[in-house]
């Protein structure tokens, strides 16, 4: 039993380092490629991962950490108007990091029994809706808390007036999401894969 929590503690500390680097460095977490629209994050990749690997439970609490520093980045330099003006609210910040931390463990204890294939794309659907979970929710909590304010609505491009917030943030923020969704997919099976077969022999 002490062999796995120290084990589990060590695997925490190498995934907080990782993240603080993705969260501070530029251009590792957090990808700008226009400078007017929230970047690109492969931070989901790492959520997705280690929520895999120490369960839903430890993904929360994970999540929950990422949605701090995200409020905490708002506050401090943020990248953008949009950025700024959307995590700095709590609820924004917080909640879609928790579900994105959350959903990946529940999945992988879905596939935990499965035969290799079956696991694998367990894997995938995992990095896929840790992404889409974030994305979707930021885009959900923007448009209730956010309704009818016109400065956002402008920051996030030119559309013509009248155009409902939640249209203009799947149109701005979609592709974004698209792209996020597709790499985590892509990249948990092939990190989670081998460090679950690791973490066995470490038992």
């Amino acid at each position: 039993m002490h062999r796995k929590e120290t084990r589990n503690l060590a695997i925490t500390a190498v995934f907080v380092a990782i993240f603080l680097l993705q969260t501070f460095v530029p251009n590792i977490g957090y990808i700008r490629i226009l400078p007017t629209l929230p970047a690109i994050t492969t931070v989901p990749l790492t959520v997705a991962v280690y929520s895999l690997l120490m369960g839903p439970k430890a993904g929360t609490l994970f999540g929950l950490f990422w949605g701090l520093l995200r409020l905490f980045q708002a506050y401090t330099q943020p990248g953008d108007i949009v950025s700024l003006m959307l995590f700095q609210n709590v609820f924004i910040s917080l909640v879609p990091s928790i579900l994105a931390g959350l959903f990946p463990g529940l999945i992988g204890r879905m596939f935990e029994h499965k035969s290799g294939k079956m696991k694998e794309l367990g894997y995938i659907l995992a990095g896929a809706v840790t992404s889409l979970t974030n994305t979707a929710m930021v885009i959900l909590l923007t448009s209730v808390i956010f309704m009818g304010n016109g400065k956002l609505a402008a920051s996030m491009g030119h559309f013509a007036p009248g155009t409902p917030l939640i249209v203009i943030l799947i149109l701005a923020l979609g592709m974004n999401g698209l792209i996020e969704a597709i790499f985590t997919a892509v990249i948990t099976p092939i990190i989670v894969t081998p460090m679950k077969t690791v973490m066995k022999k470490l038992r």
